[in-house]
């Protein structure tokens, strides 16, 4: 099964995607993983991606598109594969389908996981990170044990500030996926409101798999 999971920073999208990939045996594929690995191995297009980046420019489509070309030609991906920050733009999607169809493949499933602007800001604003054991609270719906408050982080970018900036971003540039997914009769509205456990049913029950208890 070849899969996209769609939705805004902070929708549960990462959370979920461990129990997906490892119920269907297919690889997680995260172009922010893969980018990096590039740079870090010096491959020719990492290279390219780093110019880019000290540049402090944005990195072109292309680029981007030919990295994800080479991740899912290799062989732990041809039997299927769950895309995750990719496609970020409608002509990220449109190469996509027609890469995929030269090689005789097609997206299945797009899974979106909806989840409100207000309840995300929520849920991300009251994160704070222990530096120690790297354990993520949450001031309201997780919250730290006294012994360890005095030492949480609260990371630059899960700030108001910046969170309202990234969702912006994600309206505008990759919202539009969703009615062109919908148009292609791929995607699956998943509420992402609620317990871990109670979304990934969800997820499960769009995805046609068994649901565990």
């Amino acid at each position: 099964m070849n899969l996209i999971l769609l939705g805004p920073p902070g929708s549960g999208k990462g959370t979920q995607a461990e129990s997906i990939t490892r119920t269907l045996g297919i690889p997680q594929v995260s172009t922010g993983d893969i980018i990096r690995s590039a740079i870090r191995n010096q491959t020719p297009l990492g290279v390219e991606f780093k110019r880019f980046t000290n540049a402090g420019a944005l990195v072109p489509d292309d680029l981007v598109n030919q990295l994800v070309r080479e991740r899912l030609t290799e062989p732990d991906c041809l039997s299927g594969f769950m895309l995750d920050g990719y496609p970020r733009t409608v002509a990220q999607a449109d190469w996509l389908d027609r890469m995929l169809a030269l090689e005789g493949r097609r997206v299945d499933s797009v899974i979106l996981f909806d989840v409100a602007d207000e309840v995300i800001v929520t849920r991300i604003t009251g994160r704070r990170t222990d530096p120690v054991t790297g354990h993520i609270y949450h001031l309201t719906f997780d919250p730290p044990p006294a012994e360890v408050i005095g030492r949480l982080v609260h990371r630059p970018d899960d700030t108001e500030e910046v969170l309202v900036k990234r969702l912006a971003e994600y309206h505008a540039k990759t919202a539009p996926l969703i009615p062109y997914y919908e148009d292609r009769g791929v995607l699956v509205r998943v509420d992402g409101v609620g317990g871990l456990a109670d979304v990934q049913q969800r997820a499960f029950r769009a995805l046609g798999l068994a649901v565990t208890a």
